[in-house]
C-alpha cells in the first residue's frame, strides 16, 4: 500500500514540476465539471451526516462505548478537545477569522430581512459549523467502533471487508483515502504557509515571494516531522494544548478591546438564526439558494475540503477517543469546537465591522485572504506582537495539523498499527512536503491564480470519489451498529 501510494504521488508531483500550466488547465476543467454534475451533492450529504449523527448520538446507540464496558477515557475533556480542535480546524480560523465575515457583509450570499452583520456570521457559521465537524465525525465514529469495539486494524478498508472480501479491492479503498488525505493536507500546508509569507510582508513591508514560501513549508514540515516522530502523548499533545492556550489569549485580547455586548448579541443571534435556517442552507433551498458562482467559490469548496479531512481528522480523533461513548464522542464533537468557532467568528467579525463602520467607508482592506488578520490587528495596541504571536500560531497550528496527519497516514502504510514505525511517519513527512511544493508551484502557475484558487480547484476533484466511498461506508457500519445493538439487547434480556 505505501508503495503504490508513494508511486502515485511521485508520479502526480512530477507532473506538476514538468507541467505546471497545462496541469493547472486541466485541474481546472474537470474541477467545472464536477462542480456543474456534482455539486449539490455535496450539500445533501453534509446535511445528511449532521442528522445522522444526531440521531445515533440521542438514540439507545449512543451509549455504546469505544471500548471495555467499564473503560474510562484515554484524555480529559480538555486534552482531547485541545487536539480535536488542532487537528480539525486549526490555521483555517486565523486565515478567514476577518477576511470572511467582512466579505459576506459586503457581498450578502441571498436576499434577507436580517442585518447584514448577522447575515454575515450566520453564513459564516454554516460553512464552519456543524458539517464540517459531521464529517469528521462519522469517520471518527466509524474507525473507533472497528478499531475499539471490533478490534480490527485501523484501516478504512477495515469497515467494509466483510461485505467486500476482495483483497485488491480493499487495498484500492485505502489507497484512495490515503490520496484524499494527502491532497486536503497539502491545501492546507499551501494556504498556510502562503498566509505566514503575507503576514511577514505586512510586518517588516517587504515582498517576499514564492521562495519565502517554499523555505516556510520546508520549516513547518521539518518541525511536524519531529512531532510525529515523539508520538501522541510527547508530541502532538503538547504542542495542541500550547496552541490552544495561546489561541485563547489572542482571543480574550481581541474582545477586551472590543465591543462585549455587540459581540455576544452577534453571537448568540445569528447561532440561533443558524439552528433556525439550518436545513434550508444546506439544502440552498429556495430564497436560501446563494446561485452556482458563490457557491463553487464558498460552499462546494469547503464541503469538498472538509471531506479531504475526514479520514485523516476522523481517524485521529477516533484514536485519542478510547473510554468515551459514541453519545460523548458525536455531540462533543459537533456541539464543543462549532459554538468555540462560532465565538472567534463572532469576536474579529464584530470587531471588523465596526472598524469598517469607524472609517465611514470600505475600501478593500479585509479583502486580501492572506493578509487581513494583519491588517486587522494594525488598528490595535501591540499590533506588532499580536502579527508575530499570529504567525507563530499559524506555524503551530499548521504543525500539529500535519503531524496529526503524518501519525494517521503512517498507521495506514504501517498495515493498521496504532503506533506506526518511524520510518513511515519520515516517508510520509517527505512525500507531504514535495506535494505541497507542487500545489504551490501550481498556485503560481498564472498571474490571477493564487494557492487559494489552485486548493479550491483541485480538492472539488479529489474529494468526489472518496465522498460516494463514503456512503457506502456508511450504509456498511449501520447495518453492523443495529446488529451491535440488537444483539446486546437479547443478551441483556436473557440473563
Amino acid at each position: 500500500m505505501l508503495s503504490i501510494s508513494i508511486g502515485i504521488l511521485s508520479i502526480s508531483t512530477l507532473i506538476v514540476f514538468v507541467a505546471t500550466k497545462a496541469t493547472y488547465n486541466f485541474i481546472e476543467m474537470t474541477s467545472i465539471w464536477v462542480r456543474n454534475h456534482f455539486g449539490y451533492f455535496y450539500l445533501y450529504l453534509g446535511l445528511g451526516c449532521v442528522l445522522l449523527l444526531l440521531a445515533i448520538a440521542l438514540s439507545p446507540l449512543g451509549k455504546i462505548k469505544l471500548g471495555k464496558k467499564n473503560e474510562k477515557p484515554e484524555y480529559t475533556v480538555w486534552a482531547w478537545t485541545a487536539m480535536l480542535y488542532s487537528a480539525g480546524m486549526g490555521a483555517g480560523i486565523l486565515l478567514r477569522a476577518v477576511q470572511e465575515p467582512t466579505y459576506m457583509q459586503q457581498n450578502p450570499p441571498y436576499l434577507s430581512d436580517l442585518p447584514p452583520e448577522i447575515l454575515a456570521l450566520e453564513f459564516t457559521f454554516y460553512q464552519w459549523g456543524f458539517t464540517a465537524w459531521a464529517f469528521y465525525g462519522l469517520f471518527a465514529m466509524i474507525i473507533g467502533y472497528y478499531l475499539f469495539v471490533k478490534k480490527k486494524k485501523v484501516l478504512v478498508s477495515s469497515t467494509i471487508e466483510d461485505i467486500i472480501p476482495n483483497k485488491v479491492a480493499r487495498t484500492g479503498i485505502d489507497v484512495l483515502t490515503i490520496m484524499t488525505t494527502v491532497f486536503g493536507l497539502v491545501a492546507a500546508i499551501g494556504l498556510g504557509t502562503t498566509q505566514i509569507n503575507g503576514g511577514l510582508n505586512y510586518i517588516s513591508s517587504s515582498n517576499f515571494g514564492l521562495m519565502a514560501t517554499l523555505l516556510l513549508t520546508t520549516i513547518i514540515s521539518a518541525l511536524a516531522f519531529y512531532s510525529a516522530w515523539k508520538g501522541v502523548n510527547k508530541g502532538i499533545q503538547v504542542l495542541s494544548k500550547v496552541n490552544i492556550l495561546i489561541t485563547l489569549a489572542v482571543l480574550l485580547f481581541t474582545l477586551i478591546k472590543s465591543d462585549i455586548p455587540k459581540v455576544m448579541n452577534n453571537f448568540f443571534a445569528a447561532t440561533f438564526q443558524y439552528i433556525i435556517d439550518f436545513i434550508p442552507l444546506s439544502l440552498a433551498f429556495g430564497s436560501y439558494d446563494p446561485g452556482m458562482a458563490f457557491l463553487t467559490d464558498w460552499t462546494f469548496y469547503y464541503w469538498a475540503f472538509w471531506l479531504a479531512w475526514a479520514p485523516f481528522t476522523g481517524i485521529f480523533i477516533a484514536r485519542i477517543s478510547k473510554g468515551r461513548s459514541l453519545r460523548q464522542l458525536l455531540l462533543g464533537v459537533l456541539v464543543i469546537p462549532s459554538l468555540g468557532t462560532f465565538f472567534w467568528f463572532s469576536v474579529f467579525g464584530t470587531s471588523a465591522f465596526q472598524l469598517i463602520e469607524g472609517w465611514g467607508s470600505y475600501k478593500g482592506e479585509f479583502d486580501g485572504v492572506f493578509s487581513s488578520i494583519f491588517v486587522f490587528f494594525g488598528n490595535y495596541p501591540f499590533a506588532t506582537v499580536l502579527n508575530i504571536t499570529t504567525i507563530v500560531l499559524l506555524i503551530g497550528f499548521l504543525v500539529t495539523s500535519v503531524d496529526s496527519a503524518v501519525f494517521v497516514l503512517s498507521m495506514f502504510s504501517d498495515k493498521g498499527k496504532k503506533d506506526p514505525s518511524k520510518r513511515h511517519r519520515l516517508i510520509w513527512s517527505l512525500f507531504i512536503f514535495l506535494a505541497t511544493i507542487a500545489l504551490i508551484l501550481l498556485g503560481n502557475a498564472k498571474p490571477e491564480v493564487d494557492v487559494l484558487i489552485a486548493a479550491q480547484k483541485l480538492l472539488i476533484i479529489t474529494s468526489l470519489p472518496f465522498a460516494f466511498f463514503m456512503v457506502f461506508m456508511t450504509f456498511v457500519f449501520l447495518k453492523e451498529l443495529f446488529g451491535h445493538h440488537k444483539n446486546s439487547y437479547l443478551k441483556a434480556n436473557k440473563n
